[in-house]
């Protein structure tokens, strides 16, 4: 399968295109995904036009989306990096599933051999601890990660929002190849120090919703019509009055990116890729068009007063509303304004 050469950044020990794919949504979170003929070509696509980072999770439609990536991705093992996590599941009760997040060594090796079998794989690249679970020491997690590595079952370990003391502690154990957090210019926290630390540690860091959900991508235009199960529906941000707000911030951005020669999506993407050659994204799309614009953002330099301008127009400052309600933070240990 003949594929595009994208911009390439260090993922660890791995050398992946600059945005890769998060392959969330095309199982989870923002209500009814597409069929799965449909996911399956988008992420033929994705390959075709270069991308080798491709991300997924255990927990993203309680397994249903690693299988969707092993089905559709396991002839062409060999031209990816594979990333996936551990440490939040589904587990059945009550004739439904229930999300938990465990962070026992027992737990996550299980998680691992069950992912394995999902991706058809017999080794993942990029293995994240997808939550740090509190009443478990992270050097525990971390510490059962590594006997993974040494067993030949992943190849580097990850972890996700985490700050940066839990990262130096997980540090001490075993090499963290990658920290990944939600980054865009909604959302800062990981500005905070988190950033820094892996800079300092030799870390990659992984932006996860580099477009704010859509967001910045202009396509959040009316938050009534989201699916009764989409997630975007308990965070803060994409109440009415908060949106509201935050949309009377988009016609300046737009002509940001118009004079740049970009769309909005690119330039938020250009905007995260800026912060540092550690810096990856890792935007979700289920629409192949979509997808073809957020690679387009791979070969974008911006100049540094569109840098200037788009921090100086949203940021923590001018952005309405929390990223996640309180009972969601709870679980978050990434430092917080």
């Amino acid at each position: 399968m003949p594929s595009s050469i994208l911009s390439q950044r260090k993922l660890g020990p791995f050398s992946v295109s600059s945005v890769g794919l998060g392959c969330m949504n095309l199982s989870h979170a923002y209500g009814v995904p597409p069929p799965p003929d449909a996911a399956a070509r988008l992420l033929l696509r994705a390959l075709d036009l270069g991308v080798t980072h491709f991300d997924t999770a255990a927990l993203y439609g309680f397994g249903a989306n690693e299988e969707l990536v092993g089905r559709t991705l396991s002839p062409f093992r060999s031209q990816f990096t594979l990333a996936s996590k551990c440490g939040i599941q589904g587990v059945t009760s009550d004739g439904g599933v229930r999300r938990v997040i465990d962070g026992r060594p027992e737990v996550l090796k299980q998680t691992c051999e069950d992912s394995l079998r999902r991706l058809k794989t017999e080794v993942i690249d990029l293995y994240y601890l997808h939550r740090w679970h509190k009443a478990v020491p992270i050097e525990d997690s971390v510490g059962a990660l590594a006997e993974l590595v040494r067993e030949g079952k992943i190849r580097s370990i990850g972890l996700s929002e985490v700050s940066a003391a839990t990262l130096e502690r997980a540090q001490a154990v075993h090499p963290i190849a990658a920290v990944q957090s939600e980054y865009s210019l909604c959302t800062r926290n990981v500005e905070i120090a988190v950033i820094e630390a892996c800079r300092r540690n030799g870390t990659t860091f992984v932006a996860f919703s580099p477009l704010a959900r859509g967001f910045l991508a202009g396509a959040v235009s009316d938050v009534s019509a989201f699916d009764a199960k989409d997630i975007r529906r308990a965070m803060p941000r994409f109440e009415a009055a908060a949106n509201a707000a935050n949309l009377r911030l988009l016609d300046g951005f737009a002509r940001l990116a118009r004079d740049e020669g970009a769309t909005m999506a690119q330039l938020s993407l250009g905007w995260v890729l800026s912060r540092g050659a550690h810096v990856l994204a890792i935007p979700g799309t289920t629409r192949e068009a979509h997808l073809e614009e957020n690679l387009g953002a791979a070969a974008l330099t911006l100049r540094p007063d569109t840098v200037a301008r788009a921090d100086a127009l949203i940021n923590r400052h001018t952005v309405a509303g929390e990223r996640y309600n309180a009972a969601t933070q709870a679980e978050i240990d990434t430092e917080n304004f």
